[in-house]
């Protein structure tokens, strides 16, 4: 293996393992920021080694164990400066070398969670918490980070180094609360998880469109978080969302990795068992009685694409109504977007063109790459491929993705075959 086949494979590792092993980490040595920095020197460590040596049968073990040596290290090493430490070393039992086997095999999904209502803490502030915890859980670029939330790489990677200095300054506990406590971090948590399932649902960058690991790990998450805040409509919201969503994961991409678009999908491929459990769930948070919140909202519009059973099916009005819901309860220019697509579905692309030229002097959406995608293809409809080929173009320009660039590219080129016909 050359290494830099070596090198692309230990970054697909280090994207899977690099949240169960900060998790751990930070079980161990009750610090986010310090449990960051022994995982990713476990990966410097592995970046040497194994373009020599081969990758390890089990990648996540090997990078565990390393990752453990240099904590135990570490609190060893700073016994006079870690005031935490010096406690530990006078009985608990916990931190005491024969039991550190215990601690580092814990169950995984507990120290999951444990980390992300621990990165979700009110100390922080809300962008804080949300782009810490895509990068410990999600194991997301700041670039990445930054193309979900719409801003400058540079103001994430300072939210991130602030975030880490004030858990460990606040000394926030290691740990799920309860009670008042968690409905207070609930949103956030909610968030963390939504933004980690897009971030697998449609990559913001890289070779790749769908990282479906990403998405099983967030929906796995949000189900754990369902049987804990079993009385929140917005948890099963959730779910509900990621298990339809997740039903699609088969038909969105070619055998070769092209992006295949929903109205294009085979819906015979969707997996029902998913479907199922998707409307199951938003069902129950439609049973609690509360008005149904931004998830489950789009958990229902979701649920509109599940039961057609052809895209000509669609009640696209029933989606358009939906998103109007949903741009009351949560007013944002990507929301009006979604909404205009809808309606240029139910009545006409004029009618959606109409929102979204409105839409082209939003501040927030200068470097969207789905607004001139989305305007293109309403341009298309309505004859106007010159103009559709710029936007393609514009949008192209504009997504991290190398899969779905091409994509646009090709519908560029297509518009521009036809502009000349």
């Amino acid at each position: 293996m050359t290494d830099t086949a070596a090198h692309r494979t230990i970054d697909a590792i280090w994207r899977i393992e690099s949240a169960k092993l900060i998790a751990g980490l930070a079980r161990m040595v009750r610090d986010v920021g310090i449990a960051e920095d022994l995982a990713q020197d476990a990966l410097v460590i592995a970046l040497e080694k194994w373009p020599d040596t081969g990758i390890p049968d089990n990648p996540g073990a090997w990078l565990m164990a390393t990752a453990k040596r240099r904590a135990i290290d570490l609190l060893r090493r700073n016994k006079m400066r870690d005031r935490k430490y010096e406690e530990i070393g006078r009985g608990s039992d916990l931190y005491t070398e024969p039991d550190l086997e215990s601690v580092m095999d814990g169950e995984i999904g507990d120290d999951l969670l444990r980390l992300i209502f621990t990165t979700c803490h009110p100390v922080l502030s809300q962008e804080a918490r949300v782009a810490l915890t895509l990068r410990l859980l999600g194991g997301l670029t700041t670039d990445e980070i930054a193309h979900a939330f719409l801003v400058a790489e540079s103001t994430v990677a300072q939210r991130i180094v602030r975030a880490k200095k004030t858990l460990s300054a606040a000394r926030v506990p290691f740990e799920v609360p309860v009670g008042d406590e968690l409905k207070d971090r609930l949103s956030s948590v909610l968030e963390v998880i939504y933004l980690m399932f897009n971030e697998g649902y449609t990559a913001t960058a890289g070779e790749n469109w769908i990282r479906p690991l990403l998405c099983q790990e967030a929906l796995r998450l949000g189900r754990i978080l369902a049987e804990i805040a079993t009385a929140e409509p917005e948890v099963h919201g959730l779910v509900a969302l990621m298990e339809i969503q997740s039903s699609r994961f088969k038909t969105r991409v070619s055998p070769v990795g092209e992006p295949i678009l929903l109205m294009d999908q085979n819906r015979a491929l969707w997996d029902q068992l998913l479907i199922r459990r998707g409307l199951a769930a938003l069902e129950r948070a439609q049973k609690l009685g509360r008005p149904l919140g931004p998830y489950a909202l789009q958990a229902a519009i979701s649920s509109c694409h599940a039961q057609a059973r052809t895209a000509s099916e669609t009640d696209w009005a029933r989606i358009a109504a939906l998103y109007e819901a949903l741009s009351r309860v949560t007013p944002s220019p990507v929301v009006e977007l979604n909404r205009a697509v809808a309606i240029s579905m139910a009545f006409g692309p004029e009618f959606g063109l109409q929102i979204v030229d409105a839409l082209t002097s939003e501040p927030s959406l200068k470097e969207y790459h789905l607004l001139p995608s989305v305007r293109g293809d309403l341009l298309v409809k309505v004859g106007r491929v010159v103009e559709a080929r710029e936007e393609f173009e514009r949008a192209a320009s504009l997504t991290g993705n190398e899969r779905e660039r091409e994509l646009l590219l090709r519908r560029a080129a297509e518009c521009a075959a036809n502009g000349y016909l």
